[in-house]
């Protein structure tokens, strides 16, 4: 098993004080000749280890001065910030790689798109706007990129980014010159960032087929589950109370081919709720339970017919004992078991954990630099960061036939 610990001197490769556990130190080798392959340069591949072993181990938040501080000598914080915000190497080939290492390691059980906020002081940074975030309930400062990440109940791990930009950015040349926005970057809706960064990540990329779980709470539901028909993708998406639906279910007669808003059809299939039940295949197994009913809608489209998406499930989620808010989900996968549903919708709860836990300590929001380039080259590093620690801390589970590549 390599481990990256090499001379510079001599190999022109970056050595390291012995400061990363042996569990990391064991996975970051193992990551790194496959992470790194499209580097072309020893130089590259030898700051791309720096800044990587910074963000793992460096104190405090993880701003390029803190990161070349704990490298010593051997880089220095100009050739760093070169090297993040400045350099011509293309992230998207280590993305696309450190998601099949996943995929060669890991039982990933679905794709989870997540909605990421990152608040700043200042204006000039790539993609800040003042602007109210729903999701919130208020007004910020801040960067807004759509996350994909690889999720499974022992471990998650962010592969792809988008960040979103908007007209204010992208037709106000001056600005868009000064971040070195590329000409093919147009402006796009946040639905459309995050259909955009789906379907790369999950068609583009030869993944494995697992359903896509979306929770981000600010697209248009609709647009979203439809854009994705024609692909085939299995999806659950996180619905507002307020979606438009055509309840197509005989199982609810009183609302039959009537249209109207998600909520108030759960509201009528309460009666229909049942226990979701489930094992984590772990170790250290637990049992969930949860109360969950599912209704079959469609999507009202003009003239009244069904939208080309078909049938879906509606599906609303409580705890076990019917306390709280309802969440609602919607879902083409409608031969699929209650409980199945439920436990993919706590895959985004395991990825906002996991962002807490570990994503916030390697620093994938400290970036400080104004480009688009360095801010995609500094999320794609952090993302490999993030791996290294999520697989030196997991308990490999089981495979789960339950969960396990679901077709429609």
């Amino acid at each position: 098993m390599t481990c990256v610990d090499v001379h510079p001197e001599t190999t022109g490769r970056a050595t390291f004080p012995p400061a990363t556990p042996p569990s990391r130190e064991r996975v970051l080798g193992e990551l790194a000749p496959r992470l790194l392959a499209s580097l072309k340069r020893s130089d590259q591949h030898r700051k791309a280890l720096y800044y990587l072993r910074g963000l793992l181990e460096a104190e405090g938040r993880k701003f390029i001065r803190t990161i070349a501080a704990r490298s010593g000598d051997h880089v220095s914080e100009q050739n760093l910030h070169h090297f993040v915000s400045s350099s011509t190497w293309d992230w998207v080939p280590m993305r696309r790689a450190l998601a099949h290492h996943l995929t060669s390691l890991t039982h990933v059980q679905a794709w989870v798109a997540r909605l990421l906020i990152i608040p700043k002081s200042g204006q000039h940074s790539v993609g800040v706007e003042r602007q109210f975030f729903p999701s919130l309930g208020q007004v910020l400062n801040a960067q807004r990129a759509i996350g994909v990440w690889a999720a499974s109940e022992d471990m998650t791990a962010p592969v792809n980014w988008r960040l979103h930009l908007t007209h204010t950015w992208l037709e106000d040349h001056r600005r868009r010159s000064q971040v070195a926005i590329p000409d093919d970057v147009g402006p796009e809706t946040l639905t459309e960032c995050l259909g955009a960064v789906c379907m790369e990540t999950v068609l583009a990329w030869n993944l494995a087929p697992r359903p896509l779980v979306v929770d981000t709470g600010e697209v248009e539901v609709a647009t979203f589950i439809q854009e994705f028909a024609d692909p085939g993708i299995p999806l659950l998406v996180r619905a507002d109370g307020g979606t438009s639906l055509t309840v197509t279910d005989p199982l609810l007669p009183a609302g039959e081919g009537q249209t109207m808003p998600a909520d108030q059809i759960m509201a009528m299939a309460r009666d229909l709720r049942r226990p979701a039940n489930w094992t984590d295949r772990r170790p250290d197994s637990a049992r969930h339970t949860h109360l969950a009913a599912t209704v079959r809608v469609t999507l009202p489209a003009a003239g009244g017919s069904a939208a080309p998406c078909g049938v879906l499930t509606l599906l609303g989620v409580e705890d076990a004992v019917g306390r709280g808010r309802t969440q609602l989900w919607l879902s083409n996968m409608i031969s699929a078991q209650p409980a199945l549903l439920v436990r993919l919708t706590r895959l985004a709860d395991k990825v906002d954990a996991d962002f807490t836990d570990i994503s916030e300590k390697v620093g994938m929001r400290d970036f400080t630099g104004r480009s688009f380039g360095g801010w995609h080259r500094h999320m794609t590093l952090a993302s490999a960061a993030h791996a290294i620690v999520a697989l030196s801390h997991r308990t490999p589970s089981l495979p789960s036939p339950e969960a396990d590549g679901i077709r429609e």
